[in-house]
């Protein structure tokens, strides 16, 4: 424990489901100053995937996001399972959602997308030589299409703020300065 950890002093859970547990805290700082309602959502680690098509194309899903009240551009992407390695969430959420499949995988990292308030990390993959092997196995929930993208539009639609999902919009300029996108140069230049 760092010299600059909050000291928890009372917990209580507000929210308790399956997928998402709502807490909220009572916490002492470093310097003696209490916060007495500190709120924490507990999440389950979840997998974002950018996949690259054997023609070089990049998978993506439109969906409605009731949060924001539009549709989104995203990325595929899930929610690890207790005990599921990410690698294999990863797969199996590609898999269901847009019917691809992946013949090289590489992690392209792991960071936390709210780590003031979530408890989850976010592991990012890259798929590449991907092909659609079937239909996708949306859940009753869900409704989405599947968009194939180059490189160069999905930069473009990023940095105009059209994919509205920050953490796939960093997915791709990750890649994109790691050099991992082809042809993705010219999708920024203006």
């Amino acid at each position: 424990m760092s010299s600059k950890s909050w000291k928890v002093l009372q917990q209580e859970y507000l929210l308790h489901r399956w997928w998402m547990k709502l807490r909220v805290d009572r916490v002492q700082l470093p310097n003696g100053t209490e916060i007495e309602e500190f709120h924490v959502v507990e999440y389950p680690d979840w997998v974002c995937v950018l996949c690259l098509t054997e023609e070089g194309q990049l998978v993506f899903v439109e969906q409605y996001r009731h949060g924001v009240g539009t549709l989104s551009l995203e990325l595929p992407a899930g929610g690890v399972e207790p005990g599921e390695d990410p690698l294999h969430a990863a797969r199996r959420e590609l898999l269901e959602e847009t019917g691809y499949e992946a013949a090289v995988w590489e992690s392209l990292g792991c960071f936390a997308p709210d780590p003031s308030k979530h408890t989850n990390l976010a592991h990012i993959f890259v798929a590449r030589k991907a092909r659609q092997v079937g239909p996708p196995c949306l859940d009753p929930a869900e409704e989405m299409e599947i968009r194939l993208l180059t490189p160069s539009e999905a930069l473009r639609l990023a940095d105009e703020g059209k994919i509205l999902h920050g953490i796939h919009a960093a997915a791709l300029f990750w890649a994109h300065f790691r050099g991992i996108l082809p042809n993705g140069q010219s999708g920024l230049a203006r």
